[in-house]
């Protein structure tokens, strides 16, 4: 491996790396200490798209750690941004999967969002959605998934905020918001545009809100094919920590590899007192 050096940014996954749920890893107050004893400027990157900026701030403050919002980046953020640029968003409709998180940074941009069954049909030809977002959903329902259906095979863009399988949780690994994406695929046949990790958008996007040469930025999170396979995208090194989802044993079927294994936050913040 790579020595533990020219480290001057950090962009940090969440879920499976500072918590399982409700439940903080151990370390994570001194982790976050460390970092703000250092100035090493950080983002937080999470390809969860059911909470909203604030929330995470909440959620952090609940553990004992004190965040900014502009140090949280979720999918969702991500998505808004990605389809801005693609889109006029005061000429764009989109139906969304999803909880607030996914919804606000939509309507922040200028989205007009949809609502259940506003699908196009004859009488109705601009009643329906241009686009589908779909993000963890909670709530999930037959009627959403229904609408999401509906409007994508009518022509409408489908995309996912991220396609996480799985989610770590307080309770064990349940599904994530993949397993979402895949239902609406086999029944439309379409494929969706994913925007999280590993896609290179989130970190791309993240190194530009750090303002840091990337090369001295590092990723840390706990998925080999999303944290890590997107850093790998990004062009960025990147640290695995051994408590989500990924194991050392599953490097030997991959054709790529994080530059750093380690156990836990509190390993990575003894590396990172040496810096």
């Amino acid at each position: 491996m790579q020595n533990f050096t020219n480290i001057r940014a950090l962009i940090i996954d969440m879920d499976g790396v500072l918590w399982h749920g409700e439940q903080p890893l151990p370390g994570l107050v001194p982790f976050f200490q460390l970092l703000r004893d250092k100035k090493l400027p950080f983002i937080l990157a999470t390809n969860n798209a059911g909470m909203t900026q604030d929330e995470y701030v909440a959620k952090l403050a609940r553990m004992g750690v004190t965040v900014a919002q502009s140090e949280i980046l979720t999918s969702s953020m991500a998505t808004a941004l990605y389809l801005a640029q693609q889109h006029n968003p005061a000429e764009t409709r989109v139906f969304v999967i999803g909880a607030e998180g996914a919804k606000r940074p939509l309507l922040e941009k200028g989205f007009t969002l949809t609502d259940i069954y506003e699908i196009n049909t004859p009488e109705t030809p601009n009643a329906g959605a241009d686009i589908v977002v779909c993000g963890l959903d909670k709530n999930l329902s037959w009627d959403k998934l229904a609408t999401a259906t509906l409007n994508i095979r009518a022509g409408a863009k489908f995309v996912g905020t991220n396609a996480d399988v799985t989610l770590p949780t307080e309770r064990g690994i349940t599904h994530g918001n993949g397993a979402i994406l895949a239902a609406i695929q086999a029944a439309t046949d379409v494929a969706p545009t994913v925007v999280g990790k590993p896609e290179p958008i989130m970190y791309q996007q993240a190194i530009a809100l750090l303002g840091v040469d990337p090369a001295e930025t590092i990723a840390i999170g706990d998925r080999l094919n999303t944290d890590i396979l997107g850093a790998v995208n990004a062009g960025i090194r990147s640290l695995l920590v051994l408590t989500g989802i990924s194991t050392r044993e599953e490097l030997t079927t991959l054709d790529y590899a994080p530059t750093w294994i380690m156990e836990d936050i509190q390993e990575v913040t003894e590396k990172l007192k040496a810096l």
